[in-house]
């Protein structure tokens, strides 16, 4: 249903209570829920009923979000949040485990952010281009051998970013198959809860025995170069165990989305096969209309003020990614894909101190696989109705489990 913008006054607007918006509207597995844009044009900044009954806030425009997530009186402290998710009221998280940057503030976060900054360089990405380019046709030739239909989140949305984060922590050849089942394994729907637990401890025991590994034979990947530095070992572990969350999950749903996105929207995906050359636009555009990291939470450190509103110290704050990057104040008809846009801005990638360290490297295997994709299948196409591609609506990371894909003549 659609309101008329309030004529309030802001501070008794203030006070009204919103509750987190997440259905998506029906047939647009694309856009955020609709109900954002509407808070978003009364007030950026809202008061926010949490399920736990905490009221804080939740800010949905663009030039909102980007203030608190570079303020650093704003904490991302997983302790100290309250979560806007129904089912979530009764969540304590814990410290962020080691070698968890997202859940630090300063100066932990500055240690371990400065290390690794320095170790994401340009001739690093250089040569990790030249393997997201043999990576991506290796894939294209697989597909090309089984013949249509196949899963693309199985056949290349998935494995060329899980390849890529291989060669980054320097995982042996030999090792690399079982590693790529084991982290698929954390968060797949048709696993138990128990099977993803051991899945993660799993993982935590392999990152382990690879920092060993790399402190006796050191290689030309970014897991060898920080074992010269003073992290302990288990902080070693810890942050390969963040470089595969940050860079893999996110990457994989990009592609695979982004192709479900390009797919039902033809006149796109025709302009990229045309021009391979729009392809840093296309990927930021994407990136900005598609936001699959949509939400999250800081919480603040003192009293701050903005938009006019007061933030009181305690208070936690819901981010609205999606609904920032769909601002109209800060781009023109924001709802539509339209990959000719220069979407600089957006805040896929966050800002401040915690934007992507990886982001370089996502936007490299993008720019790679998808004209690639179009390019080398012309035909491509959903193999079943868009309606029963199956999505990753219940969780943080939004994208498609499955996307069933054929070519050829109809």
């Amino acid at each position: 249903m659609q309101h008329e913008p309030s004529t309030q006054a802001p501070e008794k607007a203030a006070q009204e209570e919103a509750t987190l918006p997440t259905r998506r509207p029906e047939g647009c597995p694309f856009d955020p829920p609709a109900e954002l844009a509407d808070l978003r044009e009364r007030q950026p900044l809202t008061r926010l009923r949490y399920p736990d009954g905490h009221l804080g806030w939740l800010a949905t425009g663009h030039a909102t979000v980007r203030a608190i997530i570079a303020d650093t009186r704003f904490s991302s402290r997983p302790e100290l949040m309250h979560y806007p998710f129904p089912g979530m009221e009764d969540l304590e998280l814990p410290p962020a485990a080691v070698g968890e940057l997202t859940g630090m503030d300063q100066p932990e976060h500055t240690r371990y952010r400065r290390l690794l900054a320095g170790k994401f360089t340009v001739r690093r990405m250089r040569a990790l281009t030249e393997r997201v380019e043999q990576i991506t046709a290796e894939h294209l030739d697989a597909m090309e051998r089984h013949g249509p239909a196949v899963d693309l989140v199985q056949a290349f949305a998935y494995p060329v970013p899980a390849l890529m984060i291989c060669e980054l922590l320097g995982v042996p050849e030999a090792v690399r198959e079982s590693f790529m089942k084991r982290a698929a394994a954390i968060t797949d729907p048709e696993g138990t809860l128990d099977e993803q637990i051991a899945a993660f401890h799993g993982l935590g025991e392999f990152f382990r025995e690879l920092v060993e590994d790399k402190r006796a034979h050191p290689t030309d990947d970014v897991l060898s170069d920080l074992t010269t530095s003073d992290l302990t070992d288990e902080e070693l572990a810890g942050i390969a165990a963040f470089l595969l969350a940050a860079g893999l999950d996110t990457t994989a749903n990009m592609i695979g989305l982004g192709t479900f996105a390009l797919l039902t929207h033809p006149g796109q995906a025709a302009a990229l096969r045309a021009d391979p050359g729009l392809a840093d636009q296309a990927v930021e555009e994407l990136l900005r209309y598609l936001t699959i990291t949509h939400t999250g939470i800081r919480t603040a450190l003192e009293d701050v003020e903005l938009d006019g509103q007061l933030i009181k110290l305690g208070e936690s704050v819901t981010l609205s990614a999606q609904a920032a990057n769909r601002d109209p104040a800060r781009f023109e008809n924001p709802d539509t894909l339209d990959i000719h846009r220069k979407a600089t801005g957006h805040l896929a990638f966050g800002h401040g101190i915690h934007q992507c360290l990886g982001q370089q490297l996502a936007r490299v295997e993008m720019r790679v696989a998808l004209p690639a994709l179009f390019t080398r299948f012309p035909t491509l196409r959903l193999a079943v109705p868009p309606e029963e591609v199956p999505l990753r609506t219940d969780m943080n990371i939004y994208g498609v489990h499955r996307l069933p894909v054929t070519w050829g003549e109809e």
